[in-house]
């Protein structure tokens, strides 16, 4: 077992180094300790236009037993595309399970990014981008709100009626932002009662072109039905694993009613692990506090 243990290890150094020869400035070590390491991908044109971040952290059964742990970044991967190069990545996985991987994974990135750019795909909207910049999400969200092209809010449709269209706008908070290692996180806060108010909500909040621009929109709601005495909820994670369920989780902790809680999350280029669920869920508490759906601890 010790000398599969050291084979593993060996293999694991050996992809690191030749990987940090082959990608140059664009290989970054985050965490030596921890082996996270993010890799900066674009297509192959003379000037890049599609460019994606892909984070990895290497477990130590990696490669011999273990998958990578990942996560892409880019503002523009959303819904299907996102889902397409995931597919991807798990059947290279899977067809060379035991082998080191990254490079192929690194390749087949490419590979996607470079036909959408010699394909229609208009060039991305990324003048501010959640990987760099954008350091000011401070007072400017209640400004300007500007229609954007953005997937339509499908959820919910299924339990909206068209008779409810004439139902009041909730108004919507927003919090303080807690910045950690580049990341941004703000949450945002309505009063709701029905799930059509919800699904108002998050469109009107994805209009704003920053919200919309966020790496991920973790949601969750809980609505209190008098009639039956139960709650009506549900929560929706966008691409942070498991992030919607805490958030949740938090809300029935605090037995909050009627309320929507949207966490916006920018992310900075390094990854934070757990501490983004304890930012995510700090950032709904203290809205939830200052709105006074639950009394300060």
């Amino acid at each position: 077992m010790a000398a599969s243990d050291a084979e593993t290890a060996q293999q694991q150094i050996d992809e690191i180094e030749a990987l940090s020869s082959i990608y140059g400035e664009d290989w970054c070590v985050v965490d030596e300790d921890e082996k996270i390491y993010c890799i900066k991908i674009n297509d192959c044109l003379d000037q890049p236009k599609w460019t994606l971040c892909l984070q990895v952290i290497l477990p130590p059964g990696y490669p011999t037993s273990e998958p990578p742990i990942y996560q892409l970044n880019a503002p523009w991967l959303r819904g299907q595309d996102y889902m397409e190069l995931a597919n991807s990545l798990e059947e290279i996985y899977i067809q060379n399970l035991g082998e080191s991987i990254l490079y192929l994974w690194v390749e087949k990135i490419r590979e996607v990014l470079t036909e959408k750019a010699q394909t229609s795909d208009p060039e991305p909207d990324i003048k501010k981008t959640s990987e760099e910049v954008d350091e000011d999400h401070g007072d400017d969200f209640l400004l300007d709100y500007q229609a954007i092209q953005e997937d339509p809010i499908k959820m919910l449709n299924y339990i909206t009626s068209e008779s409810q269209e004439d139902e009041e706008m909730p108004s919507i908070h927003h919090g303080n932002p807690i910045t950690d290692r580049r990341s941004t996180f703000q949450a945002h806060l309505a009063p709701v009662v029905t799930p059509r108010q919800v699904k108002r909500v998050l469109e009107k909040l994805y209009e704003n072109k920053k919200i919309a621009s966020a790496t991920h929109n973790i949601y969750a709601y809980r609505i209190y039905c008098e009639d039956k005495q139960t709650f009506l909820q549900d929560c929706e994670d966008d691409g942070e694993t498991a992030a919607g369920g805490r958030l949740l989780h938090l809300m029935q902790i605090l037995n909050v009613r009627n309320v929507l809680v949207v966490v916006s999350r920018w992310y900075g280029g390094i990854l934070l692990g757990p501490d983004r669920f304890k930012h995510i869920n700090n950032c709904a508490r203290n809205i939830l506090v200052e709105y006074n759906y639950v009394h300060s601890v």
